[in-house]
């Protein structure tokens, strides 16, 4: 179908603007001008109390976020690991999107400040994830949490990293993952899906910002190593039940709808939901977006389903 109105709006706003494409910036430069773009994004209201504490990592202490419902009953949890290509994106530019998460199902919602690229190059962001996964079930009594319903999730390359973060507990034996929630997740680093050449250049995310991303992530690592690319696992059965969110003009679109027929395939309990008329990041556009809203509606609702007690 075609562009959404809404979707068309935006883009040729910020068109007239004029965009210097992110390979001409410095890392922190992007990281300034995608700050200022998630101004766009809403707090619910009431907003969900926040708390920011460090957990230790493999590479020292990783900050993150923790939004706690008012809530008389122990919650369920879930980690969270924001978008950005593993370069940009931080506990400011996706707050909203988790208060949403929290405030909707409700859930004790834990953002993951993990290390980013160039800086520190693959897997150190994972590896950030995966500490705060395991911290999250050790300490999940002190935090008021439910351990059994604990789930993962991230948007675009967070997406990728909570996915990844599944697999490794997984063939770790634990800890126990009851839910992923994965919006519009990169799973295939080699950049070779066929929505790279139909949405790749037009709908804000472009191929050519992809590749800059990839390469400051990978610095030449492999880009089929199961950890960098979860759709080149070999075996994803075992894996815990998924909800994917696509977007129709995204780049990366293919490969998350292919993540989620592997899953299935394997005989995980996964679902693709492709957002018509809508480009990548559109979850966290709810300001300006019908889509985002509906977007969030429908995560907010797997989670809820996916982690109710009994």
């Amino acid at each position: 179908m075609p562009i959404d109105p809404q979707v068309r709006g935006l883009l040729d706003q910020l068109e007239a603007r004029g965009r210097t494409p992110l390979w001409e910036l410095t890392p922190e430069e992007s990281r300034q001008n995608f700050l200022a773009m998630s101004a766009l994004a809403t707090r619910p209201d009431p907003a969900a109390p926040t708390e920011d504490r460090v957990v230790p990592g493999p590479g020292g202490d990783v900050p993150v976020r923790i939004y706690r419902p008012d809530a008389a009953e122990t919650l369920p949890v879930v980690v969270f690991a924001h978008g950005g290509g593993w370069v940009i994106g931080d506990l400011e530019s996706h707050d909203g999107l988790c208060q949403h998460l929290a405030v909707g199902t409700p859930a004790l919602v834990v953002a993951v400040d993990y290390r980013r690229a160039p800086e520190h190059r693959f897997p150190a962001a994972l590896d950030d994830v995966e500490a705060v996964v395991r911290w999250v079930a050790d300490q999940a009594g002190e935090l008021g949490a439910d351990a059994t319903r604990l789930a993962v999730a991230g948007d675009s390359a967070g997406g990728n990293l909570a996915a990844a973060a599944a697999r490794r507990a997984r063939d770790a034996g634990g800890p126990a993952i009851a839910f992923q929630l994965l919006l519009y997740p990169v799973t295939d680093l080699t950049r070779s899906q066929p929505s790279y050449g139909e949405n790749g250049d037009g709908y804000l995310l472009t191929a050519e910002d992809m590749r800059w991303f990839i390469d400051s992530y990978l610095g030449g690592a492999d880009p089929t190593d199961p950890d960098a690319s979860p759709l080149a696992a070999g075996d994803l059965a075992g894996l815990p039940p998924a909800l994917v969110v696509t977007a129709e003009f995204d780049p990366l679109r293919d490969e998350g709808e292919a993540y989620a027929t592997r899953l299935a395939a394997a005989g995980v309990d996964a679902r693709t939901s492709r957002f018509d008329g809508m480009i990548h990041g559109f979850v966290s556009l709810d300001a300006l977006l019908d889509g985002g809203r509906r977007g969030i509606a429908e995560a907010v609702a797997a989670l809820r389903a996916a982690l109710a007690t009994g």
